[in-house]
């Protein structure tokens, strides 16, 4: 039987990784410019590399009563079961119920918006996400009716380039994401030539039980455990397969969305006997 060298496989990944993730910002010198740069390159590495029922933009979430994120980055999107999306003029409006994972991307680990740490800034970002409304709708499988299944975890993490912060140890990264709770509270995220980075939390467990009051007190409940990180020659490697991991086993598929919770809006509803 003839063997592969996984490791060797694994460093040809990350080079590839890497590489895609460079080429389409490396040559844009205006600050403003190189931030959208940065942006689009994220999306596009995420694009590629990730299965297709995924949709990656950056994007405003939008629930049933209205209600809109902050402009986000990354939005992490259904490709299947999310039967509309609004783009006006330029702007992707994306239903909650459809949304897997949001990302905030900055040049760098360290830095300030206003008062507030890019850290914290990421933070409240996903918070805005994870606070909307999302109603659940029963599904069919295999020819038989289920009830609406419980609201999923939102995925939320932070995208940088560089850290800026010491490189001895990451004590002062783990102060500022420690002190996120709560529905700002982050879950992974990726220093491209530093290493990627997880948050375990305590109770690690699931959501086993419908509705929106569920979802919250999860959120509320869970408490920072211990940071993860990797090294930094396996940055692109390790994020991309924590966030699979996320994405089919801690989420699997979203809920079914609720589309008369949308069309009462406009007065209408769709007809929900077979």
């Amino acid at each position: 039987m003839t063997k592969v060298d996984l490791k060797q496989l694994f460093n040809g990944l990350q080079r590839q990784m890497s590489a895609q993730l460079n080429t389409n910002r490396e040559f844009i010198d205006h600050p403003g410019s190189k931030g959208d740069a940065i942006e689009n390159a994220w999306i596009e590495w995420l694009r590629k590399y990730l299965p297709n029922r995924y949709c990656v933009d950056k994007a405003i979430v939008i629930d049933h009563e209205g209600n809109t994120s902050q402009q986000m980055d990354i939005v992490i999107y259904d490709n299947w079961f999310t039967p509309f999306i609004f783009n006006q003029n330029g702007f992707y409006y994306v239903p909650a119920e459809g949304v897997y994972a949001v990302f905030e991307v900055k040049p760098d680990i360290q830095g300030n918006v206003g008062e507030k740490t890019y850290i914290e800034y990421a933070g409240e970002k996903i918070e805005s996400v994870r606070v909307l409304k999302r109603e659940a709708a029963s599904f069919i499988n295999g020819g038989t009716k289920f009830t609406p299944r419980p609201l999923t975890k939102i995925v939320g993490g932070i995208l940088c380039s560089t850290n800026g912060f010491t490189h001895k140890n990451n004590d002062t990264i783990e102060k500022h994401i420690k002190a996120l709770d709560n529905l700002q509270s982050i879950d992974l995220g990726c220093i491209a030539d530093y290493g990627s980075f997880y948050i375990d939390y305590n109770p690690n467990e699931e959501i086993t039980i419908g509705g929106q009051d569920a979802y919250l007190k999860f959120y509320a409940n869970r408490k920072f455990n211990k940071m993860k990180f990797s090294e930094a020659d396996h940055s692109f490697v390790t994020f991309f397969m924590q966030l699979t991991r996320y994405l089919q086993q801690a989420i699997g598929t979203i809920p079914a969305i609720n589309l008369n919770a949308y069309l009462k809006n406009i007065g209408e509803e769709v007809d929900e006997q077979i």
